[in-house]
């Protein structure tokens, strides 16, 4: 993908949305990071740190999240290091995409929601035509690149860049965490910061 994007210096339909992520406008979800399909995601511990890592500076921030569950009764519940017996609120489906659960479609409305980051996998199949459709109804999506995966790097990778030139906008854990904290002077940057300096080691 780094090749393609050197002798691509210009990349066509890219959206520039560079909008303040105001807390109660914003959403993480969580596509199916479940039981029967993460063993197989590759550096699939360092995608689940990240995205705790997400979750965590949400709850800090009081940023809602969701999940959503492809075909729980064959694939498994979402892994409980994710959870952490937290009541996110939980849409389970059999299509790929979200969009097409009447009852996530509500939640979203509801909650006048403007920016998704959408995280989790695969990044090639659910999170790509998730954050499609969301794109096409009108919201500012968020792709933290080291939060989605796929059991293969080059779906990874061409999802990734798929969904950058459709106009989702490309980030990172922590550059999503700092986005979302936005200044120092905040009472919660200390426990923020602590989220920051949390670093990866392999188990």
């Amino acid at each position: 993908m780094d090749k393609f994007l050197k002798k691509n210096r210009t990349p066509i339909n890219v959206n520039n949305n560079n909008n303040i992520l105001v807390e109660n406008e914003t959403l993480l979800l969580i596509v199916d990071v479940q039981q029967k399909l993460i063993k197989n995601i590759k550096d699939n511990q360092l995608l689940i740190f990240n995205i705790k890592k997400l979750i965590d500076t949400c709850n800090l921030l009081n940023v809602r999240i969701a999940i959503t569950e492809q075909n729980p009764l064959k694939l498994g519940k979402t892994i409980e290091s994710i959870t952490e017996n937290n009541e996110y609120p939980k849409f389970e489906k059999m299509e790929f995409s979200c969009i097409k659960n009447k009852n996530f479609i509500n939640y979203i409305n509801d909650y006048n929601f403007k920016n998704i980051i959408v995280s989790g996998i695969e990044s090639h199949i659910c999170v790509l035509q998730t954050s499609i459709d969301l794109l096409q109804k009108g919201f500012n999506i968020l792709i933290p690149r080291d939060a989605i995966g796929s059991r293969n790097e080059m779906d990874n990778d061409t999802a990734f860049l798929r969904l950058i030139l459709s106009g989702a906008v490309a980030s990172t854990t922590e550059s999503l965490i700092c986005q979302l904290c936005k200044t120092s002077n905040r009472k919660e940057f200390r426990e923020v910061s602590k989220i920051l300096k949390n670093s990866f080691e392999i188990k």
